[in-house]
């Protein structure tokens, strides 16, 4: 195979490829492997690469017997007619796992596996689910290759998952072990193994760090443990770009088309004609010549540009890191100098860099660069945005960009793997990747696209006229667009017009703006004389229309004390708003920390904790149906004038099992990091279990007056659960606590109660966790023993109680410590073996035999 290989290279370096942009290939590799699984001999696919039988090979499995662990298989032949090597055959594993082997020299490589979703001797395809590891990365957990194919824009039954994986000097070899889930079987089409350079992607020295776009003021490296997988590359502006002509590494480039977002796609000339001035520090095999000779820029208008973003908006899997590497490379006769182009770059609404000139990184024309960013992503998408930088007044209003790769990063045990589609999206709700693909394969983009354009046009005249008509027909108030969803419930709760909505809120005044989230501003209102909180969609929030019936289908049918009211919603003129009761206090991270606002006492912190885990407990057993919240969190519990707290924002909330055989939902991981349930999160499986966990990470937050997460702290304190989990059972909790909380007099009994609570809702196993009903029981309990002890100190006489510290662990029973002042005498109160002493300058609990 390796001549075979050889030969291949030679030939494709001596007679070019079918664009003919490259002459010859920039980078050869020293290590290259196709494996055509589950085929009986090797096969050449439609681009002249040989693809090796596993079957015929011995070398590349571990297993003693590869027929004994699995069987090869041919699609159906319906299916297989017109598919290509290696999707003509699989490899299917029934029952037990197995593992390939690839013998390899240290160093990054590209590995990709090729899948196509089909019936396979009789097995349902839809039944297939398993995990794939590489050596100590997780690369799929769960996966099911039906429904990702069945996700795609238009569907697509076969696809590709690349990876970049370091091989190790201790490893000199890869291991790619399939394992079935429980009952089901596994299944891989191909493998293939490609050598690169070693500093292409990942480099391992301190002295070159990448901006971290969430904070800059933190500098990210990556590390040996650090593996890839490629979720995007792009050949923005430019058409395809298949693998054989890559720069010698089979990486496939795509249009960006599809992911502009908005209708201001801007231009994309091209100059084939250019010869692109690659240099050291960006190689020849970086990215091939068609990808920096071809660009989307903004419109040639001036001062126009100034007024929209050119927008790019890519799904992912949220709670990652991502590296996002942006091609340049500067080729128009009119770009002569610095200062000629400038813009900044946003990705996911914040600074990646501001007042980029391509000319001036690269150092002149037609000498390619690019720029890499880490950015970590809560929310599912990542948005990239480029303006011009006025600031710089440059000659010209104007963003280029050439070329986009974006990389999702393991996280810290190593997995890369990411949810399965919650569902198949209907084909004919998107038409936009249908027209790209007709682009894409068109000899006349130019003149499809008119022709489609003129088309389109028509067809939308005609039904705007219709709804017009029909329109002044039936509607006797022309200004009220009602939704054309037909389910929201509006003898549940109130439907306002956008008018109303206006008046209510001085249309839109900033001055009421009284809060802020990922869905929108949330602003003061006022209807009827009654005042409300009225949230308002941004239409650039990565929420949306999902989330918003969501929220109105849950709350217009849940009452309770302890959840926000939902007075109404507005779906009219393009505007997504709800409509809730007003909560004075606002949230209960505006009383922990980053405020100006008083510190809560400890006897009013029991209480708000007490009202949000009755709520929780509300929606898992009083509704007709389990409610799983899935976004608990300090800033979704809000709080009255009488500082009665109500659970909020059930955008992300999905119906639990509803039969007491099935125990969880498996869906897609949504929430907020910090907060999320680490079992949900590995299996893709939603219990109530996982609001607990949530739960105990804010009963900590209540506890330490600190955030869910703050990366500004050292590596092991990032994480609040993990953090407070392991002070607590070295017993330090006097140590993590709030501050303010040392100089209060807390019942020693209670805070122990509420400490063992916070850490049974945090363990790792859901089945171990408390239900809400003991959440709600234990702090009820915990605040008995404070308003027990607090009695207690008022019937003491002739002592002056000035302070409490309350080192946990140092006393077992129920009674309460408190710090007097200096000047007191110790005293004892009450009788018997359970009597109290107090000690002053915050000693230590003892009992009076200790005494």
């Amino acid at each position: 195979m390796a001549i075979c290989i050889s030969i291949y290279l030679l030939l494709l370096s001596a007679t070019g490829n079918g664009d003919n942009t490259e002459t010859q290939t920039p980078y050869n590799p020293t290590e290259y492997f196709l494996l055509d699984c589950g085929s009986s001999s090797d096969q050449t696919d439609s681009q002249g690469r040989l693809w090796e039988s596993d079957s015929r090979s011995k070398r590349y499995y571990s297993s003693p017997n590869i027929e004994a662990a699995s069987s090869g298989s041919t699609a159906s032949e319906q299916e297989s007619s017109n598919l290509q090597v290696p999707y003509q055959t699989a490899r299917i594993f029934h029952h037990s796992k197995f593992t390939y082997s690839f013998p390899l020299s240290p160093g990054p490589k590209f590995l990709r596996l090729y899948f196509y979703s089909a019936t396979y001797s009789g097995l349902d395809n839809s039944d297939s689910f398993f995990s794939v590891t590489a050596n100590n990365f997780i690369l799929l957990s769960n996966f099911s290759a039906y429904l990702v194919s069945s996700a795609m824009n238009p569907p697509l039954p076969y696809f590709v998952k690349e990876f970049v994986i370091n091989v190790a000097e201790n490893q000199k070899l890869i291991n790619i072990t399939f394992n079935p889930s429980p009952g089901s079987y596994a299944f891989i089409n191909g493998i293939e193994v490609v050598s690169m350079p070693e500093n292409l992607y990942m480099t391992y020295t301190d002295s070159k760090p990448i901006t971290f776009v969430n904070n800059k003021a933190i500098p990210f490296f990556f590390t040996n443990d650090t593996a890839l997988e490629n979720v995007y590359r792009l050949n923005v502006g430019g058409r395809d770009v298949i693998n054989v002509n890559d720069t010698g590494m089979f990486r496939t480039w795509s249009q960006d088309l599809i992911y502009i977002y908005g209708y201001a796609v801007g231009t994309n000339p091209y100059h084939p004609s250019v010869t692109i001035q690659y240099n050291n520090n960006t190689p020849a095999y970086t990215a091939p010549e068609v990808v920096y000779t071809t660009f989307r820029q903004m419109d040639r208008k001036g001062e126009d540009n100034t007024k929209y973003n050119l927008t790019w908006l890519f799904p992912v899997d949220s709670m990652f890191h991502y590296l996002v590497r942006l091609h340049f490379c500067e080729t128009l006769d009119e770009i002569t100098a610095e200062n000629q182009r400038v813009f900044n770059i946003y990705i996911n609404s914040m600074v990646a860099e501001q007042q980029v000139d391509v000319f001036h990184l690269s150092g002149g024309s037609k000498i390619p660069t690019y720029r890499d960013y880490i950015v970590f992503d809560e929310n599912g998408s990542l948005k990239l945005e480029l303006h011009p930088a006025v600031e710089s007044k440059p000659k010209f209003y104007n963003a280029i960009l050439n070329g986009a790769e974006i990389f999702k990063l393991n996280t810290s045990d190593g997995s890369l793997a990411g949810p399965n589609p919650d569902v198949k999206p209907p084909a004919a709700q998107n038409p936009k990747p249908e027209l790209s693909q007709v682009l894409r394969n068109s000899k006349n983009n130019f003149s499809l696209l008119v022709k489609v354009t003129i088309i389109a046009g028509g067809v939308l005249l005609l039904v705007f006229l219709f709804i017009l008509l029909r329109r002044r027909r039936t509607s006797p108030e022309p200004s009220s667009t009602k939704t054309k969803d037909s389910s929201l419930p509006s003898d549940l709760c109130r439907r306002f017009t956008i008018k109303e909505i206006r008046a209510a809120t001085g249309d839109f005044d900033e001055r009421r703006v009284i809060g802020h989230g990922g869905f929108g501003n949330v602003y003061r209102g006022d209807i009827d004389g009654v005042i409300v909180a009225v949230k308002r969609l941004n239409p650039t929030s990565k929420q949306g229309a999902k989330e918003f019936v969501t929220e109105i289908d849950m709350l217009s049918k849940l009452r309770h004390v302890h959840l926000v009211s939902l007075i109404g919603y507005c779906d009219d003129h393009g505007e997504m708003v709800l409509v809730y009761e007003y909560m004075l206090r606002g949230t209960l991270r505006d009383h922990l920390y980053k405020t100006d606002n008083p510190s809560l006492p400890w006897k009013r912190r029991l209480g708000i904790c007490i009202g949000a885990a009755k709520g929780l407990h509300y929606l898992h057993t009083g509704a007709k149906h389990m409610i799983i919240h899935r976004d608990v969190k300090s800033t979704n519990i809000l709080l009255d004038e009488k500082w009665v707290a109500k659970v909020s924002d059930f955008g992300l909330s999905r119906t639990g099992p509803i039969t007491s055989s099935v125990t969880h939902v498996s869906t897609n991981v949504k929430g907020s990091f910090g907060y999320m349930d680490p079992e949900y999160y590995r299996r893709q499986q939603l219990t109530e279990k996982s609001d607990v966990y949530s739960f105990g990470v804010v009963l900590f937050e209540v506890l330490c007056a600190r955030p869910a997460m703050a990366r500004n702290l050292p590596k092991e304190e990032v994480g609040l659960a993990h953090w407070a989990q392991k002070c607590c059972r070295k017993g330090l909790v006097d140590q993590i606590m709030d501050p303010i909380l040392k100089g209060e007099m807390v019942a020693a009994a209670g805070l122990k109660k509420f400490v063992e609570l916070a850490l049974s809702c945090v363990r790792d196993d859901g089945v171990e966790r408390p239900s809400m009903k003991d959440v709600v029981g234990a702090l009820e309990f915990a605040l008995e023993l404070q308003e027990g002890a607090e009695k207690l100190a008022i019937n003491i006489g002739g002592l002056e109680i000035t302070a409490v510290r309350p080192p946990f662990g140092q006393r077992e029973g129920g009674g309460c410590l408190f710090s007097l002042d200096s000047s007191k005498r110790k005293s004892d109160v009450g009788n018997g073996s359970n009597t109290t002493v107090f000690s002053s300058g915050g000693g230590r609990v003892t009992s009076d035999s200790e005494v």
